[in-house]
């Protein structure tokens, strides 16, 4: 092992921003009835005579059922569920204004610098991770920094739903190889602005939501308080791995070559799509594969993990994932779900979930975090409590 890999890392906090507003799948339902109702009857007649199809009216009940999804969280509701818009109202902010994103990055960056107990100031690397970033320059996390005051560097990143491990990987080696004490990253993630609300099969898959997560070299982790409720134990790095396989299964083309290519398509054609059944056909036995050959390469038994916390996608998808893994179906608490309320969030979603559901665990339990999705993309890593 060389000098670099001996250096420990250890997650010292996390953070969590959620939304006020949430859209429960019967609104959501409501809503697309209404537009797809309005639709069919505008094209009647090319839908009589064949030469159009009509649209499906979509179904609350089935949301659950194929997706494990209740709700999700988002920043502004009024405009997703408009008929005549089914996307979000998001008012243009002004330069001297603090960007959206930001602006939901600092609550939990703030949250995650407590359970640390680290100062802003403390922080000399930002590190933003992504599915779709609000501009291309300057970058969130450079936006973030000065609004921490934190010193050192700054960079945004995008490998879509893994974008929160893969940015973790990020920072553990920048902690390795000392170009930074003290890292934080940050996940914003406003899906619903980058999904078509009018396709019945893709309505209900997002939410938004921001995590932040602490990164820190072990060796340099300030003592434990137990007077201050704000402080969390530390989760030591035992491993970090990335995979990358390239799909157009899961395609997002919304940016800013789309005006210079004279596409004739709706903007809101371009966002999110994807082909969901080859998605969990060629995806499920690719995160199995990562998360049983990351866990070997570094000595350990599947069987001996505490938790994963999966990227929430959809109940199916982890239960098959964490199947393969395990050789069996496992619980809630092997596995915790947290897609029921916040739906997909993108790469926050197993930030989410590690932050909701690691508390109860003890002194040498095993935990993997793991993200999957566009790509192909995952990321996992591999975490002891101290």
């Amino acid at each position: 092992m060389s000098p670099q890999h001996a250096v420990g890392v250890s997650i010292t906090g996390t953070g969590l921003f959620t939304p006020t507003e949430s859209i429960t799948n019967a609104e959501l339902a409501s809503s697309l009835c209404a537009s797809v109702e309005k639709w069919n009857g505008e094209h009647a007649e090319a839908i009589a005579a064949g030469t159009m199809v009509a649209r499906e009216l979509p179904d609350a009940e089935f949301i659950e059922k194929a997706s494990g999804i209740k709700a999700r969280y988002v920043m502004e509701k009024s405009g997703v569920l408009d008929p005549d818009r089914m996307r979000p109202h998001l008012p243009t902010r002004s330069e001297d204004e603090l960007g959206l994103q930001a602006e939901m990055s600092m609550p939990a960056v703030l949250e995650a610098l407590a359970q640390a107990g680290r100062r802003p100031d403390e922080v000399d690397a930002v590190i933003v991770g992504c599915s779709n970033l609000q501009r291309a320059y300057p970058a969130v996390a450079i936006e973030i920094q000065n609004a921490l005051g934190a010193g050192g560097w700054a960079f945004d990143m995008n490998v879509a739903c893994s974008s929160a491990t893969f940015s973790m990987q990020n920072g553990v080696d920048a902690l390795r190889n000392g170009t930074a004490s003290c890292v934080v990253v940050v996940n914003p993630e406003i899906t619903s602005g980058h999904n078509n609300f009018e396709l019945r099969d893709h309505h209900f898959i997002f939410g938004d939501a921001c995590t932040a997560a602490v990164l820190e070299r072990t060796d340099d982790v300030v003592a434990d308080d137990p007077s201050d409720p704000a402080r969390a134990p530390r989760w030591d790095v035992l491993g970090t791995k990335l995979a990358t396989q390239f799909s157009n299964n899961i395609r997002n083309d919304f940016g800013f070559l789309n005006e210079s290519e004279d596409d004739e398509r709706d903007p809101h054609e371009l966002v999110f799509r994807q082909n969901g059944q080859k998605v969990f056909k060629e995806v499920c036995p690719l995160v199995v594969k990562h998360i049983t050959g990351h866990l070997d390469e570094i000595g350990l038994d599947a069987h001996g993990v505490r938790r994963f916390w999966l990227h929430q996608a959809n109940l199916k998808m982890n239960q098959l994932i964490a199947k393969g893994v395990l050789g069996r179906v496992p619980d809630e608490d092997e596995a915790p779900v947290i897609l029921d309320e916040y739906a997909n969030t993108s790469s926050a979603g197993s930030v989410i979930a590690f932050h909701k559901h690691r508390d109860d665990l003890d002194a040498g339990d095993l935990g993997v975090i793991c993200s999957f999705g566009a790509g192909y993309s995952v990321g996992s890593v591999v975490v002891t409590r101290a």
